[in-house]
């Protein structure tokens, strides 16, 4: 039973390196994967330097998503069904308002008379009730347009009626607003608040971070969207709204993950604005100094095509953009500079590999687990062979 043993282990020692447990690819395995000029891999290597930094940053910046196609000039101060109507009507003669012909009302009659109605709401055939006018349709009329139609249904009855009305509750004219806002709703819309960031706004806004908000619009069966931190900056995205659209805050925090020989295996949530790869390391702890081979500080990303472009990557794309992997080395003073000037995006791995001490160590420590079930199972066989 030794002598089949034996053999066994031998074969399970010599190959250890490709057994052993480990958190990540070694460092020969990427190299192996990357694109050549002898051969094309899944992903393109890039030695990280200050100039390639700045090449990136050079690119300008691209959001995914864009709301300027949903801006709509379709009228916000329309009546329609359900707006509560404040009309106010002046009749200068004061016979319809002033009363009869005593004293009193003979002085009301030359002073004039005016006459506040109870809010009148527009029902469903689109129209209101006016003392002396009737029935008045005002649906799909701006407040100047409906008092001009009540004012010619007066006419004949009062000598030239003077007529004012306002919106004093507006239904109609309004968007839903969902999702991660502190006052979700329906908020009206008028001339002067009728973009995207005065409604969400009229909602309370939202707590979190505009880097982590998307916007999304949906009308009419179609959706629009773009990150909120586009809409604040870019007055193009800052669209106008019409009546009926649902407007969706969405929280997607950007994160990042962060495997190997670091201090902190975890995904970790991105600050507000901007965050360096120097950052990202500082806030898991950085390198494992036990393990870690520093010379091999590694970005996995899908980088943008016309990024890939600028720093001349032949690598095709993928619908998720061109696979990259940049490589730091951290013991080389002038590649601090190069990690201080890196932008983490959401959605990179940063990785670092084994040192070729730690690799050794843990290979014998395989060989000595092997050895030692070798010769427990040896003795084991030897007593029960005796």
């Amino acid at each position: 039973m030794t002598r089949t043993i034996l053999p066994l282990a031998i074969v399970a020692i010599l190959g250890g390196c490709s057994t052993l447990p480990r958190d990540g690819p070694s460092g020969a395995s990427i190299n192996a994967g990357a694109t050549t000029p002898q051969a094309m891999g899944s992903y393109a290597l890039v030695p990280l330097t200050f100039e390639v930094t700045e090449r990136i940053k050079q690119v300008p910046p691209q959001f995914f998503g864009t709301l300027a196609s949903a801006s709509s000039e379709q009228p916000v101060d329309i009546i329609g069904e359900g707006d509560t109507l404040a009309i106010s009507i002046y009749d200068p003669s004061g016979s319809l308002f002033g009363g009869g012909g005593s004293a009193s009302s003979r002085a009301t009659s030359i002073e004039g008379g005016s006459q506040a109605l109870p809010g009148a709401v527009v029902d469903r055939s689109g129209s209101v009730s006016v003392p002396f006018a009737g029935q008045i349709r005002v649906q799909g009329l701006t407040s100047t347009q409906a008092a001009a139609a009540i004012r010619r249904a007066l006419v004949g009855k009062v000598a030239n009626p003077q007529v004012m009305v306002a919106i004093a509750g507006n239904v109609s004219n309004s968007v839903n607003v969902l999702g991660d806002v502190r006052q979700p709703g329906r908020v009206p819309v008028g001339v002067n608040r009728d973009r995207i960031l005065d409604v969400i706004a009229a909602a309370g806004g939202s707590a979190r971070s505009v880097d982590d908000l998307t916007i999304s619009i949906q009308r009419d069966g179609r959706t629009y969207s773009a990150p909120l931190s586009a809409v604040t900056t870019q007055f193009a995205e800052n669209v106008r709204l019409q009546r009926g659209d649902v407007i969706n805050v969405q929280y997607k925090p950007r994160r990042f993950s962060t495997f190997g020989a670091l201090n902190a295996v975890t995904q970790g949530d991105m600050p507000a604005g901007p965050m360096t790869l120097t950052g990202a390391m500082s806030k898991v702890g950085g390198l494992n100094t036990n393990t870690a081979n520093a010379r091999r500080v590694m970005v996995f990303r899908f980088e943008r095509p016309e990024v890939a472009q600028a720093l001349g990557i032949t690598q095709p794309a993928t619908p998720r953009g061109v696979p990259v992997v940049y490589e730091l080395n951290f013991n080389d003073a002038a590649s601090v500079f190069a990690a201080t000037n890196m932008e983490v995006m959401p959605e990179d791995v940063i990785y670092v590999p084994l040192a070729g001490a730690a690799e050794a160590r843990k290979f014998f420590e395989f060989v000595q687990s092997v050895t030692r079930v070798v010769y427990d199972v040896s003795v084991t066989s030897a007593l029960n062979v005796n």
